[in-house]
């Protein structure tokens, strides 16, 4: 008798404390662990954004002929980030072995029709080139209203091939649509550390877009993407041709215009030289903040006249709580 009371009375107590311990998580879901949860939130996003404090450039550095010089030491540059020096250096290296991201957007509007198929096997001998198996990766997109990707990222070169070749011709052109799809799946790799490059062929005139050009130079200088275009277009420059040379200086990539045809393929093995020969340096900048401004960037080679330097002309902070890409 005397042990089932006391067993009543221990599985009494049992249920009661179970009660007030429901009771208190409940209370402090609402109250304490409501206002960690939110504080965990703001946690991850300041960790989020703290990771943009961190700044990645890709540079070129050519001397007065043009030719890539590529034996420049950290102490040789002087880097301003919003016109002072960075608060530390955190690594410089010479990019030649750094993995490759390429993006390759091809112009398959109306306007590139006659071209077509030369530029085609022109993006396939520029990958079997640049492409080292197992180590860079690539990603196949062609646009006229829309961009339809038709390879993934892959370093299967015969993938990459069959994408190329299931691009066809379509009608209207949303180039700057374009661009920006590609600069931020490009940017979803940014866990990797590469570099990331988009070529871009098309003759520059863009006529069905829902955005801007300012937007897209915006997204490729956030995502870290330098941006190579080469003109399809083989007649007289005009404002397409304007069009590509100011996505491609400001981003920190190089703007081609071929006279003929063929010059297509010279200008993939130029940029193929390029990608070679560049240098990369992470640093943590000055008195960096929040706020949506954008902080321009130069480099300079202070002792050493002479050097023409080629790299992304600045970035536009996030604002706190901004998460949106569009």
């Amino acid at each position: 008798m005397n042990l089932a009371f006391m067993s009543s009375l221990f599985l009494a107590q049992v249920l009661f404390l179970s009660a007030m311990w429901a009771q208190s998580l409940q209370n402090a879901t609402s109250n304490g662990l409501g206002s960690q949860a939110s504080t965990n939130r703001d946690e991850s996003l300041l960790t989020l954004h703290a990771a943009v404090s961190e700044v990645h450039l890709v540079f070129t550095v050519t001397d007065k002929h043009g030719h890539y010089v590529t034996d420049l030491k950290q102490e040789d540059l002087e880097i301003l980030d919003d016109r002072r020096p960075p608060e530390k250096i955190l690594s410089f290296r010479s990019e030649t072995d750094l993995p490759l991201q390429v993006g390759l957007l091809i112009d398959t509007s109306q306007s590139v029709r006659e071209r077509f198929t030369f530029e085609q096997e022109a993006a396939i001998a520029f990958l079997k080139q640049i492409l080292r198996q197992k180590y860079d990766q690539a990603f196949v997109t062609g646009f006229d209203m829309t961009p339809k990707v038709t390879q993934d990222f892959t370093d299967d070169l015969e993938r990459l091939a069959l994408g190329i070749h299931l691009l066809q011709p379509g009608s209207l052109t949303a180039m700057y649509d374009a661009v920006y799809y590609a600069c931020n799946k490009l940017k979803q790799s940014q866990a990797i550390p590469a570099r990331r490059v988009l070529i871009l062929l098309s003759d520059g005139y863009d006529n069905s877009s829902s955005v801007t050009r300012e937007r897209v130079i915006e997204m490729a200088q956030r995502a870290e993407v330098s941006v190579y275009t080469v003109r399809t277009s083989m007649t007289a420059r005009g404002r397409g041709q304007k069009t590509l040379e100011t996505i491609a200086e400001t981003t920190g990539g190089r703007s081609y215009a071929p006279n003929e045809i063929t010059g297509v393929a010279n200008a993939f093995t130029a940029i193929q030289t390029e990608l070679r020969s560049q240098y990369a340096v992470s640093y943590k900048p000055a008195a960096f903040k929040l706020d949506g401004h954008y902080r321009r960037i130069e480099v300079r080679t202070p002792n050493k006249k002479g050097l023409g330097i080629r790299s992304r002309t600045g970035y536009r902070t996030a604002k706190m709580g901004y998460t949106s890409d569009r």
